[in-house]
């Protein structure tokens, strides 16, 4: 398992414990983590599993693949460095430890 802390805009958060093999948007809605909309299920086909990375993540996650960008350029305020859509990142044991914090709101 590895341990991820959602921050919610307003400061909250939540630690949780996620499996290998799942993506760290499906950690959150398993978990009832709000902040996280994932209206399309996770198929990259929106941006409302947008969060901001900590910055001492950011190198240690796989880049972005080019789906990836494009939806980005429809999230709230996306950030060139520390924006991801969590529906793409699957969860190994070396993510364990990840800080993501949620925008304001999705769109």
């Amino acid at each position: 398992m590895a341990k991820i802390t959602y921050i919610e805009w307003n400061g909250t958060r939540h630690e949780v414990e996620v499996r290998p093999g799942m993506t760290v948007m499906e950690g959150a809605r398993d978990n009832g983590i709000a902040g996280i909309d994932a209206d399309c299920g996770g198929a990259c086909a929106c941006s409302t599993c947008h969060v901001y990375v900590d910055p001492a993540w950011v190198d240690q996650l796989p880049p972005r693949d080019p789906m990836e960008e494009d939806m980005l350029d429809f999230a709230w305020k996306p950030d060139p460095a520390r924006s991801r859509l969590t529906c793409q990142i699957k969860v190994t044991p070396a993510l364990d430890g990840l800080v993501v914090q949620m925008p304001e709101r999705q769109i």
